[in-house]
């Protein structure tokens, strides 16, 4: 479709034509001057079309200036380039560089461009729309299509899955056996409705929390997740540097590429280092010890993986490390044995100690009389004789348990003097045909009576997830597969992206639900299946 025709089928169209040109010396070179009235001086549809002809030829004389700033060859037959000034006058710090299927394309040795951003607007049927949408942008030498523009984090999986090698991916993205609890874990919150409140005040939306003694930009915490450099070269180093921007909380696995050193030094932010209890107990103090001089703040203790459960599509693809990668935590530790840790993923596993437990709690009973002349008997806990009391005898670090699902064991970590849980089942990795977390979050909550923090893991994938959560009682989430499925597709900048999609969503949904701030959230706004209506 011609120009001359683009602006016949619509009249109105008064743009900009403009290709935004950064050079070394900082110059703004403008190719073309505004089209339509600026160019013919006339509303006359031919002149118009004229002013249009003259950009166009601007644009075309301009290639040559164009095409050294980037690799990937430019279309040969342009319509018209459009910018808006808003996004073209983004230093080039404030917005990290887009990645796009067909790879990066690097400007950064670049004599003639530091910069450019430049739109193509896509040929439309004017008589079924007045709008011409941008289909292309170069911005810093990155060609983007805009027609797949990310614009939620579900899309980061197929991105990751398109990249990633099949084992790979099968590796972060599958459930045990039959996998119905990995499909469980998105599905329940879709069975959790809102009960909007309207006319408050929701011209400010606070999100800010404090997470065992650490303020925090939002309920939005990054599970632990192993073997990260499988995912992108960076690993985990990028998801702290991700973390830290964000202002939230990233948890270190200790299946991790990089090490506890290597983590602390992409600089400061808050950190908590996910553990597994391992036979020798001299192995635990030596990693829990490193994590406490690399500055993290507490112990993630899981406590739901005595063996690893049955996944199949690993199984299946014989998934190993490649040579080149190892779990950095364990190089140079000793195992107790000739062999050391890094050397494989199944040697490492094979010391996880499945006997540790709650171990025997030994109570004390008493008969008391009262005034009515009631007889009850109490009980108070005499000892403790277990392993979550011996990992506070190593540490001053707060410790929290991951793997919670019943109310049974919430009560138990309570009286263990943890400082918080983690209802969670292991992404659904570990045991098929468990409920997903969300659903037996609030018996838990229930149970702990608020006399320690509780946090929930699995299945979030959007805002609404994380403010249903909330309204359950959850002081805070943890996401997992959605900053590793990120990482894969486009680094750093796409694991600051889904933190700051979950963010902006779970702004708006309290603000269409009429809270204001974290408190002002609560069980009245939402429905469970067991709460629904009558009338519904």
């Amino acid at each position: 479709m011609s120009s001359l025709a683009c602006q016949k089928g619509n009249p109105q169209l008064q743009r900009k034509v403009h290709a935004f040109l950064r050079c070394d010396k900082g110059v703004k070179v403008s190719i073309a001057e505004e089209l339509g009235r600026e160019n013919s001086g006339s509303e006359n549809a031919t002149e118009l079309s004229a002013g249009v002809k003259i950009a166009q030829e601007s644009l075309k004389s301009s290639f040559s200036e164009l095409q050294p700033c980037v690799k990937d060859p430019l279309p040969e037959a342009l319509n018209i380039f459009d910018i808006g000034s808003k996004l073209a006058l983004k230093s080039t710090n404030q917005e990290q560089p887009i990645q796009n299927k067909g790879g990066d394309v690097d400007v950064s040795n670049s004599n003639t461009c530091r910069d450019i951003v430049l739109f193509q607007t896509k040929d439309v049927d004017h008589k079924k729309s007045s709008i011409q949408r941008p289909n292309l942008i170069v911005m810093r030498g990155k060609i983007i299509n805009m027609e797949n523009q990310i614009t939620n984090v579900n899309e980061y999986e197929a991105i990751a899955k398109q990249k990633l090698p099949k084992m790979v991916y099968d590796f972060y993205a599958s459930g045990a056996e039959d996998q119905w609890t990995l499909k469980e874990n998105r599905d329940a919150f879709s069975r959790i409705l809102f009960r909007p409140r309207i006319l408050i005040d929701v011209s400010k939306v606070d999100m800010t929390t404090r997470i065992l003694g650490f303020n925090i930009s939002m309920p939005i915490m990054i599970a632990p997740t192993g073997m990260q450099k499988l995912a992108h070269p960076q690993g985990e180093c990028a998801i702290a540097r991700a973390a830290s921007a964000a202002n939230t909380i990233m948890t270190l696995s200790t299946m991790s590429n990089y090490s506890f050193e290597e983590v602390a030094s992409t600089g400061p932010g808050i950190r908590f280092f996910q553990l597994y209890m391992f036979k020798d107990r001299n192995l635990v103090t030596q990693l829990v010890r490193r994590a406490e001089r690399a500055g993290f703040k507490a112990v993630v203790l899981t406590a739901d993986r005595p063996f690893i459960g049955r996944r199949e599509d690993d199984i299946k693809n014989g998934f190993r490390l490649p040579p080149n990668v190892t779990l950095k935590n364990f190089e140079g530790l000793d195992f107790g044995e000739k062999n050391k840790a890094g050397s494989s993923v199944s040697q490492t596993r094979r010391h996880i100690d499945p006997s540790l437990n709650w171990k025997v709690i030994l109570f004390t009973y008493k008969l008391e009389f009262y005034n009515n002349n009631q007889a009850y008997v109490s009980s108070a806990p005499l000892s403790y004789i277990q392993d979550v009391k011996w990992l506070q005898t190593i540490t001053s670090l707060p410790i929290v348990v991951k793997g919670v699902l019943t109310a049974e064991d919430a009560r138990i970590a309570v009286q263990a003097g943890v400082a918080g849980i983690i209802v969670s089942n292991h992404g659904a990795r570990q045991l098929d045909y468990v409920p997903a977390p969300i659903m037996v979050l609030e018996e838990i909550v229930k149970a702990v009576e608020g006399r320690i923090g509780v946090f929930v893991d699995g299945g979030i994938r959007r805002g609404t997830d994380v403010y249903k959560a909330l309204a359950l009682g959850a002081s805070s989430v943890f996401i997992g597969r959605a900053v590793v499925f990120s990482l894969a597709a486009e680094g750093e900048g796409g694991v600051r992206k889904v933190l700051k999609m979950l963010r902006d969503e779970l702004q708006l949904t309290m603000a269409l639900c009429g809270s204001p701030s974290l408190k002002h959230i609560s069980r009245h706004h939402i429905f469970t299946r067991t709460t629904f209506p009558s009338n519904l």
